[in-house]
């Protein structure tokens, strides 16, 4: 991990107050731990990926729950595992169950319009060449930032059309958009 405790400190205490590059910057910080923490429990990328995508929307969204007694990493962590072992019991009882109407329209504070590094970045590409770093994208993260960014559709507009809840939209969009500026900043290095 690159940063200090105190940073990490800090940025939570930002995240908090809904400051979504704080948001940002604790995904970008904790993703490749809980993601290869995952992978190795399930041996399974798209089972790791949306565990620690789930493990992320749920952090964020108790963020105002979390003891500053205890590692970020560990309550990260422990939060993924609980996921994990969730998947694991309702697989073995074979219920299957949609998350709440209740939880889909639960709203946190994240912002919905600040521009990231990685908007600008997006904003600034052809859009021909756009579309075809976009499909370079998984088909998931594909869709939302189609939805996003030429639909237009806000975080609750896209958490009703695909049917997630919108912590989860807000953590796979922001994931989406870190590889798809990742894809074009490796594209015009080789330039």
């Amino acid at each position: 991990m690159g940063l200090a405790h105190t940073d990490i400190e800090a940025l939570i205490t930002l995240a908090k107050t809904g400051k979504q590059s704080a948001y940002k910057k604790l995904l970008d910080e904790y993703w490749p731990y809980i993601y290869g923490f995952q992978l190795k429990r399930t041996s399974d990328e798209f089972l790791a990926e949306d565990i620690t995508i789930q493990t992320f929307a749920k952090a964020f969204d108790k963020l105002s729950t979390y003891n500053s007694d205890y590692k970020f990493k560990t309550w990260l962590t422990t939060i993924s595992k609980n996921i994990h072992v969730d998947i694991i019991r309702k697989e073995n009882n074979a219920v299957v169950t949609n998350t709440s109407k209740a939880e889909n329209k639960k709203i946190n504070s994240l912002a919905d319009n600040t521009l990231s590094a990685e908007d600008e970045l997006i904003k600034e590409q052809n859009l021909s060449l756009l579309l075809q770093n976009i499909k370079k994208l998984k088909p998931d993260y594909q869709n939302i930032i189609m939805l996003r960014y030429f639909q237009e559709l806000s975080y609750k507009e896209i958490a009703e059309t695909i049917d997630e809840p919108i912590n989860t939209i807000k953590v796979k969009l922001l994931r989406a958009r870190k590889l798809l500026a990742d894809i074009i900043t490796s594209g015009t290095n080789k330039v």
